[in-house]
C-alpha cells in the first residue's frame, strides 16, 4: 500500500536538519497548491506592538528580490492588513476581508495605500497562517501569495478543499524552524564562542572554562566577547540568553553553518 504523500511530507519538514531545508519543503509544497509565493516572520523578541530589534527576527521569502527588499527592508510589513491580523489572531484566513474592506475604503489610510502597492505588484489573494504564541515575547507569522490568475473566489476554493492541509504544512515547518538554531553570516557564533558560552551556562568561571577548553583565561575572555559582539549583547549572561533563545548553543550545528562562522 502507497505511503500518504502528506505524511511523507511532515516527516520531511520534521527531520529537517537546518532552517532552510524545513522552509525550502514547505514552499515547494505550497508552491503545488497554487502559492508560489510565501512570507514568513518569527521573532522571539516582541515587546508591546514592535517585533524587537529587527535583525533578532527571521524572514523568509520566495518573492523576487525586489519585492522582498520593499516588503521586508522597507517595512512594508508593518502596514499590511494581513500582519494587522496576525498580531491580533491565531488561526488561518484567507484576504477576502482585505479585499472586501479596501473595495468598500474601510482600511486605515496606511493599510490601503500597501494594498494598492500590492495590487501594483499583481497580489490580489493569499491566505494568512497565524502561529500560536511560544511565550508571550515570540509571534510567528506565514502569507501565502496566490499565483497570477489566481483570484481571490479560487483562493476560497482552494481554501475550503485543503484548508487542513495547509494548516497541517505550515505548523510543522514553523514548529521546526523555531527548534533550529538562527544563524547568519552576520551573526553566526564560532564553534569555539558557542563553547565557551555553552559551558558559562553550565555555571563554570572562566579559569574552569580556560581548563575545559584547554587555553588561557585570556582567550576565554576574547572569545566570550567576540559571542557578546556576535549577539549586539553587552554582558555575557545576556549573551547566554540570547544565545540560547536564538538555538545558538547546545545545539548540533549543520556542518556549512558552522563553516560560515570560521
Amino acid at each position: 500500500m502507497p505511503g500518504n504523500p502528506l505524511l511523507k511530507q511532515l516527516g520531511s519538514i520534521a527531520a529537517a536538519t537546518c532552517i532552510d531545508q524545513a522552509w525550502d519543503i514547505a514552499t515547494a509544497h505550497f508552491a503545488a497548491l497554487g502559492f508560489s509565493r510565501a512570507n514568513y516572520g518569527f521573532t522571539r523578541f516582541r515587546h508591546l506592538r514592535t517585533i524587537g530589534y529587527p535583525d533578532d527576527a527571521l524572514f523568509l521569502s520566495t518573492c523576487d528580490s525586489a519585492y522582498a527588499q520593499r516588503y521586508f527592508d522597507i517595512g512594508a510589513w508593518a502596514r499590511s492588513p494581513m500582519f494587522r491580523w496576525a498580531e491580533q489572531n491565531t488561526g488561518l484566513s484567507t484576504w477576502k476581508w482585505v479585499h472586501d474592506a479596501y473595495s468598500a475604503g474601510k482600511l486605515p489610510a496606511d493599510q490601503m495605500e500597501t494594498v494598492r502597492a500590492n495590487l501594483a505588484a499583481g497580489i490580489r489573494a493569499g491566505i494568512s497562517v497565524s502561529f500560536p504564541d511560544a511565550s508571550v515575547r515570540a509571534k510567528g507569522a506565514l502569507g501565502l501569495i496566490a499565483d497570477p490568475g489566481l483570484s481571490v473566489g479560487d483562493v476560497e476554493a482552494i481554501f475550503a478543499e485543503r484548508q487542513d492541509e495547509i494548516a497541517a504544512v505550515a505548523n510543522m515547518m514553523h514548529l521546526r524552524i523555531v527548534q533550529l538554531p538562527q544563524l547568519s553570516r552576520a551573526r553566526a557564533l564560532s564553534p569555539r564562542q558557542r563553547e565557551a558560552l555553552e559551558w558559562v551556562a553550565d555555571g563554570k568561571t572562566t579559569q574552569d572554562v580556560a581548563l575545559l577548553m584547554g587555553v588561557s583565561a585570556a582567550m576565554v575572555e576574547k572569545h566570550l566577547r567576540l559571542a557578546r559582539d556576535a549577539l549586539a549583547v553587552e554582558t555575557t549572561a545576556h549573551a547566554v540568553a540570547k544565545g540560547a533563545l536564538l538555538n545558538m548553543i547546545f545545539q548540533h550545528a549543520p556542518e556549512h553553518m558552522a563553516q560560515a562562522a570560521r
